[in-house]
């Protein structure tokens, strides 16, 4: 009963993990287009 509890733990603590590595990419590729832009309008200026 004991291993089927902590199999279930895991598991969940797995799957939340694998949400906010998610989060953390889907911002970091944000940021990235951010910089991307913003470095586009500066070479348009020059």
């Amino acid at each position: 009963m004991i291993k089927v509890i902590a199999a279930a733990a895991l598991a969940t603590m797995l799957l939340t993990g694998c949400n906010t590595m998610k989060g953390v990419g889907q911002d970091v590729s944000s940021a990235g287009q951010a910089v991307t832009g913003s470095a586009e309008k500066t070479q348009d200026k020059l």
